[in-house]
């Protein structure tokens, strides 16, 4: 399997949707026009690394995962191709991170609100909606909210016609079509061409490529362990090794 040349990238690529989202600025304005209201300062607390419960379960990458100055978290995950898995993939999502979160000892109460947000280039539920919106509720009395602080949404590109939200509308068609319609998707895109400028943005995406590649040909955890040894040995940085494999920094300070 071939990946895309660096050049070709585009806001819907995993690698630069991330880079475009380190930008605290351009984060907290998508999670702004989405939620539509302030969101306050971030913290990033992940990009591209892996979140697991324990050695055996599966490991999930994320994108984007911030926190705001209220405790809410925020993971943004970009969707190109339909797996038709996405309810039960972000059911574990919330999962996996509600146990990362939580450390022993702690009450329940002291999980943090957070919104597990998938922008797809295809429609998951097929409504032509452009927004889909989740939060547990009474079946009896829709009325009533289960208040468990978890939210689930759903961007669907394909219909960006379909939301009234200006600013919302004219980033989901640069997502589908390149389209530049409103000063924040040009923002985006000056950031993009920032990245392709960077030297040191295109042998990461080499590097990652070529973790995912073998990854993909091989398709074990052993084969990860051979992959971030081989890279251990030519004296890559061990964080951005964790990051490329899904390994952990102690996983693989021990080979």
């Amino acid at each position: 399997m071939t990946r895309k040349p660096f050049d070709e990238l585009t806001i819907a690529d995993d690698f630069m949707f991330c880079k475009v989202m380190e930008d605290e600025s351009l984060c907290k304005t998508f999670l702004e026009l989405l939620l539509t209201g302030k969101v306050g300062k971030i913290t990033y607390l992940s990009s591209q690394n892996a979140v697991t419960t324990h050695s055996e379960a599966k490991s999930i990458r994320l994108d984007v995962l911030v926190k705001d100055e209220t405790g809410k978290s925020y993971d943004v995950e970009m969707q190109v191709g339909n797996e038709h898995n996405l309810p039960k993939r972000m059911r574990y999502y919330q999962a996996a991170l509600d146990v990362s979160f939580l450390d022993q000892g702690y009450s329940y109460q002291t999980l943090n609100d957070s919104y597990i947000i998938f922008i797809c280039l295809f429609d998951p539920i097929g409504s032509n909606r452009a927004v889909y919106s989740f939060e547990n509720i009474c079946i009896e009395d829709t009325s009533i909210p289960l208040q468990d602080g978890a939210k689930k949404i759903i961007l669907n590109a394909g219909a960006f016609e379909q939301t009234d939200n200006h600013e919302l509308q004219g980033f989901l068609r640069y997502v589908k079509t390149g389209e530049l319609t409103t000063d924040y998707t040009k923002r985006i895109e000056s950031m993009i061409q920032t990245v392709k400028m960077s030297e040191q943005a295109r042998q990461e995406y080499r590097f990652k490529s070529a973790v995912i590649m073998d990854a993909e040909d091989r398709g074990s955890r052993q084969a990860k362990f051979e992959t971030a040894a081989a890279f251990k040995r030519l004296g890559i940085d061990i964080a951005k090794i964790a990051e490329g494999t899904g390994l952990s920094v102690e996983e693989i300070e021990k080979l």
